[in-house]
């Protein structure tokens, strides 16, 4: 077994966010997981004195289409370096007046409207069932929240977020639909990354940060590359603020139930299950399947 660098709390990288300045003593990671690749090198490093994991989720310089992101090799990767604890940074679309371009929002709820992404690591051998009512851990989000709000920044916690698949941006009939469901905001990357983490025992936080309106409001352009672009740019420098003062509020013990979240979902009999598939899926289940 190799002796990877070791971190608790981990940063994915959305789209502008592709390193994180601070991170001393960083040292490139690179894991060997069962589903290939991770989208980069995962960099290990300390912030302010937490150890701390950092992943661009599309890669330096953008290579992976959302529908193209290695996500079962990511979070395989993260929890084989030790990572409890997922903060994600994203870009999203607003489906609802009052939530403005550069405001932040902290969802609780998703709506999953992917077809063609690998949204589970338990696929052969094992059946697992783990649950999602609350795709997001609670406590992570609301140390999010009240970190956002030391910093005056304009966040609302709360909210159901509309995972699509992409690449292209949503038709307006997509977008007046999503409405008319009551979702909140849109993007393109949290699924399956929110359930591989639960699957994973990792909690799993998003900082959604809006970029545009999507293409359903009347006064407004229709979203753009360009667009999502600027002011994604315009909040880079307030997402690692934010994380900076995150990071150092999250308690070394877990109280949510993401830590148990595969305790009595495993539905396969262990006699059934192969070494080989055990040992595949070792970073995962050892407690379970050792």
């Amino acid at each position: 077994m190799i002796n990877y660098p070791k971190a608790t709390i981990a940063i994915i990288g959305g789209s502008g966010l592709y390193e994180m300045e601070g991170l001393t003593g960083a040292e490139p990671v690179n894991v060997d997981t069962p589903y290939g690749n991770p989208s980069d090198a995962i960099m290990v490093g300390e912030l302010d004195g937490v150890s701390v994991a950092f992943l661009p989720r599309h890669g330096k310089g953008h290579r992976f289409n959302p529908t193209q992101i290695p996500i079962r090799a990511n979070i395989y990767a993260l929890k084989s370096i030790g990572v409890e604890r997922i903060i994600s940074v994203s870009a999203v679309g607003s489906l609802k007046e009052e939530l403005t371009p550069l405001d932040l929002v902290i969802p609780d709820q998703l709506i999953d409207r992917t077809r063609l992404r690998e949204n589970t690591f338990f696929d052969k051998e094992v059946v697992v069932h783990v649950g999602l009512a609350e795709p997001f851990c609670s406590e992570t989000s609301q140390i999010i929240h009240q970190s956002a709000e030391q910093l005056n920044i304009n966040v609302h916690q709360g909210g159901t977020m509309v995972v699509m698949e992409g690449p292209a941006f949503s038709t307006k009939a997509e977008s007046f639909m999503y409405r008319s469901w009551g979702a909140d905001i849109i993007g393109m990357t949290a699924l399956p990354e929110a359930k591989l983490a639960r699957e994973a025992e990792i909690c799993y936080a998003t900082m959604a940060w809006i970029t545009d309106y999507d293409c359903w409001h009347e006064t407004t352009e229709s979203v753009t590359v360009e667009m999502v672009i600027a002011n994604l740019l315009k909040n880079v420098e307030t997402s690692k603020a934010l994380l900076r003062n995150v990071i150092p509020s999250l308690p070394e013990e877990r109280k949510c139930l993401c830590q148990s979240a595969l305790k009595d979902a495993i539905i396969t009999p262990r006699e059934q299950i192969s070494d080989e598939r055990k040992k595949e899926l070792a970073p995962i289940t050892s407690k379970y399947l050792s």
